[in-house]
């Protein structure tokens, strides 16, 4: 029978956990730096009315937004940030696998199966939420944004940064919003909300995804907002739904 670990055993195996993490990612980051055309291929492609969302909604508008550079090193700068993201969810698979190999000595065999499906939910939904922002709402956003003017006389000259940095952010945004109905369910299970409860709070929480949609989408075009309010009420739903299966 082998000895239980002590403290330093445990640091000692998080910090290579960490390690073997980090240099995963790292590689993921390079092999997607190496394939910058088909990278940016992708991340450009949401700025164009050929753009398979604009064509699938029907909007005939043709537009592109043409992107600036300002900054000696911000092209280069931002093909590593963009590559270091793609390559961080590559890799998550691999992360999560990881930390779930760190805690899993520690725990039962039910609570195992538990943490499985939280973690394997819990990157499915993130994974969701990063392809309805980038397909959806990210480009009703970007065409609103982009082509509004206040007048002709001042046209819009947006940088490279800007749209890579709105892009990046409201995907990890939205992929955390749509961590909703796992969080639901932990909290049921652990008692804490109902069913009941939350349908007795469905119109305060309608007005809460209102204001939400509204921060992710800093627009006045109604359409937008609901277009984001819509599939975070869905989510809303769908986890009274998972906690009531949980609690009967």
């Amino acid at each position: 029978m082998s000895e239980p670990l002590t403290f330093w055993d445990h640091l000692d195996e998080l910090r290579s956990c960490i390690i073997r993490s980090l240099v995963v990612v790292v590689m993921a980051g390079v092999v997607a730096f190496c394939l910058k055309d088909g990278l940016f291929a992708i991340v450009l492609a949401p700025r164009s009315s050929d753009f398979v969302t604009y064509r699938l909604l029907g909007i005939d508008e043709t537009f592109a937004i043409h992107l600036m550079n300002t900054g000696l090193t911000e092209q280069f700068m931002t093909h590593i940030r963009v590559a270091l993201y793609a390559g961080l969810l590559f890799a998550s698979p691999y992360v999560l696998y990881q930390l779930f190999r760190f805690v899993s000595p520690g725990l039962y065999r039910n609570e195992r199966q538990a943490a499985t499906w939280i973690v394997t939910s819990a990157y499915a939904m993130f994974i969701t939420g990063t392809l309805t922002n980038y397909f959806l709402i990210f480009p009703l956003t970007v065409r609103f944004l982009g082509t509004y003017q206040v007048s002709e006389e001042v046209a819009n000259m947006l940088t490279l940064q800007s749209y890579t940095d709105t892009l990046i952010g409201m995907s990890f945004t939205m992929g955390a919003v749509f961590e909703l109905p796992v969080v639901c369910a932990i909290l049921g299970k652990m008692g804490f909300v109902s069913g009941r409860l939350m349908s007795a709070y469905r119109r305060h929480a309608v007005v809460a995804i209102l204001i939400v949609s509204a921060i992710i989408t800093p627009t006045t075009d109604a359409f937008t907002l609901f277009v984001v309010a819509l599939p975070i009420w869905l989510l809303y739903e769908v986890s009274i739904g998972i906690v009531k299966i949980i609690n009967s």
